[in-house]
């Protein structure tokens, strides 16, 4: 059982999660009665996913915050500026996606009767406001991720200025320690989605898969669309010149690196070797690429907003322009705080959800269905997010040289 169990932890997360679908629908065709302890995988893995998901956005935004150092000058606020447009568009280009193809999904709405949906942009912020100011510890409790964001910028601002490096030193030990166990956790997706995926077709039949592809496909097709056209229309904008050389470049070189790694923190190394390979400033490519791995993530914006909106049809809850974009902001902004490993913006859905006064537990639900589709929704999603870190770094050093080349030419006449 031990070399069984070391043999299949050595497959990789993305076969093993293939693995459990196709189990799932097995099950589900040739035993339908065996609900009762076939689901229970799903609901198990679900809970693991809501107990572990408020400490650890706490940790991995404190860490961050506190632990950031200021070196010497570098182009690094054009590129922030790019990571900061590029995050928002990719939320809007979800958002705007989303309402031309409005997607519903199938969900257990017993709760749906007790959701109260916002009676518009007043009521949304209102909400916003206390989910901001709420206890910590109740935040925490209750999964008030708005609150707990908050709370870990707060606390990382003021321990960055205040707390002395052994303090620093723990709280990246927590930090590492929480993604951790949020790995551990994914571990067992495939046994967690086996079980989902048993109950949506046992419950629903083969029109879940059908569903589930209609998700996929708006998902994907938004994130392609930010890679092949919203990103290279930035980078035009800002260098004036063709972006499509480096566009396909990155994509080819890093995209698909971080395709099958699902990770914009184990990316980090491939993407400093293309940086040396570009020949871009090295003071700047090694602090814009880790920084990047944790605020740059375009897909993830794409995910959280795409997901929401299609919890919020299923739900028949009515999204107003106004409500629209303040969604398009907190998709870009929680995306920021989205973890580094496989998966990790799912987690933030939740947050994003609050805002529309959609329950944490269906919110979870959904974030279910985005590990059922995250095969391949996830390793675009992350390699949209690590490819476009070397994009903007390397945008910024071109735009920077033209300014410097234009500037020279105005100084010359």
């Amino acid at each position: 059982m031990k070399n069984f169990i070391s043999k299949w932890n050595q497959i990789s997360l993305v076969k093993r999660i293939i693995v459990g679908i196709v189990i799932g629908i097995i099950l589900a065709l040739t035993v339908p009665d065996a609900a009762s302890w076939v689901s229970i995988f799903g609901s198990l893995f679900v809970g693991a996913l809501k107990a572990v998901a408020p400490i650890l956005v706490l940790f991995l935004v404190i860490h961050a915050i506190a632990s950031h150092k200021s070196g010497k000058e570098t182009n690094m606020k054009m590129i922030i500026g790019l990571y900061a447009i590029g995050t928002f568009l990719a939320g809007v280009v979800g958002v705007v996606g989303s309402k031309l193809f409005p997607i519903t999904l199938t969900l257990s709405t017993s709760e749906a009767t007790e959701i109260t949906p916002p009676g518009g942009i007043a009521e949304v912020l209102e909400t916003l406001l206390f989910n901001i100011v709420d206890n910590p510890v109740d935040a925490l409790m209750n999964a008030n991720y708005i609150g707990i964001l908050t709370w870990a910028i707060v606390i990382g601002l003021i321990l960055k200025r205040v707390a002395a490096e052994s303090t620093k030193t723990m709280l990246a030990n927590f930090s590492d320690a929480m993604t951790k166990l949020v790995q551990w956790v994914i571990n067992l997706a495939p046994i967690g989605i086996m079980g989902l995926v048993y109950d949506a077709i046992a419950t629903s039949g083969l029109s879940a898969l059908t569903e589930y592809g209609q998700l996929l496909i708006l998902l994907l097709g938004c994130m392609f669309f930010v890679a092949l056209v919203m990103n290279p229309l930035i980078v035009f904008m800002y260098t004036r010149e063709n972006p499509y050389p480096l566009v396909f470049k990155v994509l080819r070189e890093s995209g698909i690196t971080a395709f099958f790694t699902r990770s914009s923190a184990a990316n980090i190394p491939v993407n400093l070797t293309l940086c040396k390979k570009l020949g871009l400033d090295e003071d700047t490519y090694s602090v814009s690429v880790p920084l990047g791995a944790t605020i740059n993530m375009a897909g993830a914006a794409v995910t959280i907003s795409v997901l929401t909106l299609a919890t919020a049809h299923t739900l028949n809850i009515s999204v107003d322009l106004w409500t629209a974009i303040i969604l398009m902001v907190v998709a870009a902004i929680s995306a920021a705080g989205a973890s580094g490993v496989a998966g990790g913006s799912l987690l933030l859905i939740p947050l994003a959800c609050s805002l529309l006064g959609i329950s944490n537990d269906i919110a979870m639900q959904v974030v279910a269905v985005g590990f059922i589709i995250g095969v391949l929704q996830d390793s675009c999603e992350t390699a949209l997010n690590s490819s476009s870190d070397v994009l903007f770094t390397a945008a910024a050093e071109k735009a920077k040289a033209r300014k410097a080349k234009k500037k020279g030419k105005v100084s010359a006449a």
